[in-house]
């Protein structure tokens, strides 16, 4: 795996999962994604083949313990640090190191010379801006579960959600102090909240560890608190859940995570959907699916039934002379609602009833019809097609 990919490519994003998944969870998402995009499932679509490609590619990692690891590490490193030119290298004011984002190699004006352009830049010219302790930071992404009916699904629905999130803590403000006291300014790592260690002609910054990459020391830790700076708090949110969600899947609501420190942006959170079954209609894609039921003189002689819909009026349904068990039929307009506006069709599938008792006249009406079909064998093909090889 190359560093880009360490600083780019968020593998638990990919997979679906939260970044303290088990190794279970991790390969019952892969799996689920496998099926779903695998090339032999999708032939001739680009798309769902790159897409399985990313998925295989993430699970690489994330199924390995010891990559994974590195992973993490990397990807915590570069993003809050990056590298540092040592102490002894030229061009600093009384020799010190400059400080640059790894992200610069990357990224700058077209061609190699544009990105060597924005490497020296980097090193020259950029500076961090001001310690780690200070500066914003987003909050935490958040996790929580919603369940409802299969209507509400279909519709859409606003629903209440209880939430547990770290937040600044009241008795001191987040601080991590007693109140009346303050924090210090962390000797190691003079409040940076970043140490380096030698790699083979560079220094990494890593987080420190007096202050765990705060740039403070709490002397006095807040009995609320402990010295996190953190609490926790709980609150409710009305979350809108689009129409046509499916169960198990997973809805992004921006913003709506844990609040940020210093002025930070708040983390997203994610619901996991799980839609309780419905006891008559299902559902295929955007289409809702119905079983209905027909007598045996409807489906042969042909015949008009009425069939419900979810949340309408019931529609008649033509079902024409011969109709076989199992036919189905489409109802434009009555499914599930796209992200396009328009609306899947609900498909009727027919069920023809055999009576379980037949007395009296019935049966010699039956009687008198297999007569009249004698010589008429369902099975003759079947039976022929049997004895090819």
């Amino acid at each position: 795996m190359s560093t880009r990919d360490y600083l780019e490519k968020d593998y638990y994003k990919v997979i679906g999962v939260s970044k303290d998944a088990s190794t279970t969870d991790i390969k019952k998402a892969y799996r689920k994604l496998a099926r779903t995009y695998h090339p032999d499932a999708n032939k001739g679509d680009a798309a769902s083949e790159e897409r399985f490609k990313e998925i295989s590619e993430a699970y690489d990692v994330l199924s390995d313990d010891k990559r994974r690891k590195e992973y993490d590490e990397a990807r915590a490193l570069f993003g809050s640090g990056g590298f540092r030119v040592p102490g002894g290298a030229r061009g600093g004011p009384g020799g010190g190191g400059f400080n640059f984002d790894l992200g610069d190699i990357f990224t700058g004006g077209g061609g190699a010379g544009g990105g060597l352009g924005d490497v020296l830049g980097g090193l020259f010219g950029q500076r961090r801006a001001g310690p780690i302790g200070q500066q914003p930071r987003r909050g935490a992404d958040v996790e929580t579960e919603a369940t409802m009916s299969f209507s509400d699904a279909i519709e859409g629905v606003t629903v209440t959600l209880p939430l547990t999130t770290a937040e600044a803590c009241p008795d001191c403000a987040g601080t991590g102090a007693r109140k009346g006291t303050t924090p210090r300014v962390c000797p190691d790592c003079a409040g940076t909240g970043q140490t380096s260690r030698n790699a083979g002609g560079f220094a990494i910054s890593e987080p420190c560890r007096t202050c765990r990459g705060r740039g403070l020391i709490v002397d006095d830790p807040c009995p609320k608190c402990g010295g996190s700076g953190r609490a926790k708090s709980t609150r409710t949110i009305q979350a809108r859940i689009p129409a046509g969600v499916r169960d198990g899947q997973r809805i992004r609501l921006k913003g709506k995570g844990a609040p940020g420190e210093r002025g930070g942006p708040n983390g997203d959170l994610y619901v996991l959907v799980h839609v309780r079954p419905h006891p008559v209609f299902g559902r295929r894609d955007e289409h809702l699916t119905l079983t209905v039921p027909v007598t045996f003189p409807e489906a042969a002689l042909g015949a008009e039934v009425k069939v419900p819909t979810l949340g309408g009026a019931p529609v008649t349904l033509r079902i024409p002379p011969g109709t076989a068990n199992g036919r189905i039929f489409r109802v434009r307009g009555r499914g599930t609602r796209r992200k396009d506006g328009t609306t899947g069709d609900l498909l009727v599938s027919v069920n023809v009833e055999v009576p379980q008792r037949v007395d009296g006249a019935a049966r010699e009406a039956l009687e008198k019809f297999r007569q009249a079909t004698v010589g008429e064998d369902p099975r003759s093909a079947l039976l022929e097609l049997a004895k090819a090889d």
